[in-house]
């Protein structure tokens, strides 16, 4: 009995020993968690959970948020996280965000994964229009967004639509001009293009340079009312408190800078500013919950005494933590030169490896090309030497008739001067024959007249010499046409001379063309050009030490980068002039907000963020504070 008396005991001191827990859950910019937490826990305790998870040392600029009743609220570090107005539903649901923005990014931001939670905060600020960004600073940032997205602009890869899915214009913005979505994702593309070179947290960094001057960045607005009654906006930022019509939260009428501030205290919803100047009457305003004076004294506590922080010297943990940056980024920047050399060789050697391979494809179709000539050549060697055969065989074929034909004129000429010879002796016989003629006709008419007994024999006779001439006549006839057909046989073989004359001419030089081609062909297939240059591409393994004069170095060109940087500062601005000047023809005067009237006219007067609170600060506190007061 007394051992289960025991057993049970220790049984219930055991269960009253353990914690009590809840599920909380946290949601980051990018990001969500789930924590076990115990009752007793306090708010510090889960936001150094958190803190410590994320790697964050730079907590004093962040905060959980939580909402109740459709007003943000902020956990309180030293307050129980169930003793807030939270829900009672598991997991209970927190924000960590920003709660506090610096005076200048580049400076007071030092961890990366700071500046990369501001960065993702103030972006879908902007996009959710609780930030004003007129246009072209719309599309600059834009392109900032993308080089910390995607790296380095590559066409190959980065073609057109590919920021078809992606937000980076707030809708105002798209809906103020007649453009589509692929005219803006070229405008967008050409900035991005020209931060080539520039890590996620350098673009992310350039990002929070320009965004934290545009009026509305880092603002918390309230609504509120003077002693009059009049309805005015209170802003609480890293800079002060100002004062706004509600119908302008570009530019403040009245600020108050931190340090002309002594004391801050609120009473139901009534609120009290202390001047620093005790002489100058404190002045009051209300807001219409309690709730939000709480936060309104939370938001200017924390952003006072970050105020007057930046004003005096680092603490040791600030130190520790900028040194270790400035080490880091040194680092990371040698190490970015370092892979960008080891880039450029690369490239250069891809460049090389590519230049060999398309000149050795050259070479290669030059060379199938030149065995395809040699090929048709040596087809046509032949050929031309089986003609060159052939015609020099009919060549001595036509000597051989040539010969003949010189032979047969030979004959031809002979023949022709026997005919000529038997010509002359014919026309010598028919002379004969006619002066034989003649003289017997006289013979005949000499004896016709001695009487008629020798008619007959006279008839006969000259009979006998007419048939002897017409014989002689058809016979020199018969011998003056072979005499014309004797010479036109000559002429005709003579013609047939100078022909083959000219021809065996051509033949000969024929053959001699025939000789000079063969004589390369039997040499074999030519070599290359002996004057090509040859590459060996040898991997060389690259290294980089750290030494002394690399931060001399490093020194150096951070300074010069400081110059760069005024020279693109100018640049930038005539960029972002250009492009406000492009689109103006396709802006959509009707869709214009009342902040894009207002943000224009301050750009006509040469307005802007920090200029217009420096002009307001030059009145003394005291005459601000009446005009207050008169609102």
């Amino acid at each position: 009995m007394a051992g289960a008396i025991a057993s049970r005991m220790s049984f219930s001191s055991l269960k009253r020993k353990q914690p009590k827990t809840f599920t909380v859950r946290i949601v980051t910019m990018d990001a969500e968690m789930e924590f076990s937490c115990e009752v007793k826990w306090k708010g510090k305790d889960l936001f150094d959970l958190v803190c410590r998870t994320l790697g964050l040392r730079e907590t004093w600029f962040f905060g959980l948020q939580y909402t109740i009743k459709d007003t943000v609220a902020w956990l309180k570090m030293d307050k129980k996280v169930l003793d807030h107005d939270v829900p009672t539903e598991e997991p209970v649901t927190f924000h960590f965000l920003a709660k506090f923005y610096p005076e200048n990014a580049e400076e007071e931001l030092v961890q990366e994964i700071t500046q990369h939670l501001f960065f993702l905060q103030v972006k879908k600020q902007i996009l959710d229009e609780k930030i004003y960004c007129p246009p072209e600073a719309s599309v600059l940032l834009a392109s900032y967004a993308v080089q910390a997205k995607y790296g380095d602009y590559d066409p190959t890869v980065h073609q057109r639509g590919f920021l078809a899915q992606e937000e980076l214009l707030p809708k105002r913005v798209i809906n103020l001009y007649q453009m589509t979505p692929e005219m803006w994702e070229e405008r967008i593309t050409a900035w991005y293009a020209e931060h080539r070179g520039r890590a996620r947290d350098e673009a992310e960094m350039e990002y929070l340079k320009i965004a934290q001057d545009l009026e509305m960045y880092g603002v918390n607005y309230f609504a509120i009312r003077n002693k009059k009654g009049t309805e005015l906006l209170l802003g609480v930022d890293a800079l002060g408190l100002h004062i706004y019509d509600p119908e302008n939260r570009l530019t403040p009428k009245i600020s108050f800078p931190w340090n002309e501030i002594r004391n801050i205290s609120y009473s139901d919803k009534e609120f009290t500013i202390k001047p620093l100047d005790k002489k100058i009457d404190v002045f009051k305003f209300n807001s219409s919950k309690l709730r939000v004076n709480k936060l309104i004294l939370q938001l200017c506590i924390g952003n006072h005494d970050l105020f007057m922080r930046r004003r005096k010297a680092d603490s040791l943990e600030v130190q520790q933590m900028k040194a270790q940056a400035r080490e880091e980024k040194a680092r990371k920047q040698m190490e970015r030169q370092r892979l960008a050399r080891e880039k450029q060789m690369r490239e250069e050697a891809e460049r090389t490896r590519d230049e060999l391979e398309r000149r050795l494809l050259q070479l290669k179709e030059e060379a199938t090309m030149a065995n395809e000539a040699l090929m048709r050549s040596e087809e046509t060697a032949d050929l031309l030497a089986e003609k060159a055969q052939i015609t020099e065989e009919e060549a001595k074929l036509l000597a051989q008739k040539a010969a003949e034909a010189e032979q047969e004129m030979q004959r031809i000429k002979a023949t022709a001067i026997r005919t000529e010879e038997e010509k002359r002796l014919m026309e010598q016989k028919v002379l004969e024959a006619e002066m034989l003629a003649l003289k017997m006709a006289e013979e005949s008419e000499r004896r016709s007249e001695g009487g008629t007994l020798h008619l007959l024999p006279c008839s006969t006779f000259q009979i006998c010499q007419a048939k002897e001439a017409d014989q002689l006549k058809q016979d020199l006839q018969e011998a003056r046409e072979s005499e014309r057909r004797a010479k036109q046989k000559l002429l005709e073989i003579t013609s047939k001379s100078s022909y083959m004359l000219q021809f065996f001419r051509t033949n000969e030089m024929m053959s001699h063309w025939i000789c000079s081609l063969q004589q390369p062909m039997n040499s074999g297939m030519t070599a290359l050009p002996a004057d090509l240059p040859s590459f060996n591409l040898i991997s060389e393994s690259l290294s980089f030490d750290f030494k002394d004069t690399d931060m001399k170095r490093l020194s150096m060109e951070i300074e010069k980068e400081k110059v760069e940087y005024m020279e693109k500062s100018k640049h930038l601005q005539e960029q972002l002039n250009e492009l406000k000047t492009e689109i103006e023809a396709l802006k959509l005067k009707e869709r214009e907000t009342a902040l894009d009237i207002l943000h224009n006219e301050n750009a006509d007067r040469g307005n802007s963020k920090h200029n217009t609170i420096k002009k307001l600060t030059l009145q003394s506190t005291k005459s601000r504070v009446a005009f207050f007061e008169e609102l």
